[in-house]
């Protein structure tokens, strides 16, 4: 990463649901990768005296799986998500990094199923600036990890050998901030 920036960020600035997204994506059948998203999506970025904190969570029911209905209750169920008992995926920043060129690095501990691992997620930021409906900025990260340490065991064999479902999953977070309290766009 380039060069640490002085600080672009002041105040709270909140995500806006609407315009936020949560996408992720596992191999499936060894041969395609299976993307969705997590729709409805919280999240703070925050300036503190020990500098920014980005705080954030999707929920899990907002998944974007609809057909077959099959499915979604597997995924949604103990042996995936358990949303009857985990209904949300949580995000916390230990650190955030930004550079003078726009690259965001952000350490931090991701939380699915009751179960914390730290994560760092690396992408692009753009810069707090006036639009129609008020000061806005963006945040968007990539990382990826291992199912496995979130509890996601669940495996087939396929018939002709290999796994059903990739272990690595990764997850694309795009954030459309907002200076204020609620992050809508009438703040």
């Amino acid at each position: 990463m380039s060069k640490v920036a002085a600080q672009p960020f002041s105040g709270t600035f909140n995500g806006l649901s609407m315009a936020s997204s949560f996408f992720f994506a596992v191999r499936h059948s060894g041969v395609f990768r299976f993307r969705g998203s997590l729709t409805d999506v919280a999240a703070t970025l925050a300036a503190g005296p020990g500098g920014l904190e980005l705080e954030g969570s999707a929920r899990v029911d907002s998944i974007s799986i609809v057909d077959p209905e099959a499915m979604r209750a597997s995924v949604l169920g103990p042996e995936f998500f358990d949303a009857e008992r985990y209904p949300e995926v949580e995000f916390r920043s230990t650190e955030v990094r930004l550079s003078d060129d726009g690259a965001a690095e952000v350490d931090g501990e991701l939380t699915i199923k009751g179960i914390s691992r730290p994560v760092t997620g690396v992408g692009s930021y753009a810069a707090p600036r006036m639009a129609s409906f008020g000061e806005v900025a963006g945040l968007q990260l990539r990382t990826s990890f291992d199912r496995r340490e979130f509890g996601f065991d669940w495996q087939a064999e396929l018939p002709g050998g290999g796994d059903s479902v990739g272990w690595e999953v990764e997850v694309e977070i795009d954030l459309l901030l907002v200076r204020g309290e609620a992050g809508s766009a009438t703040d």
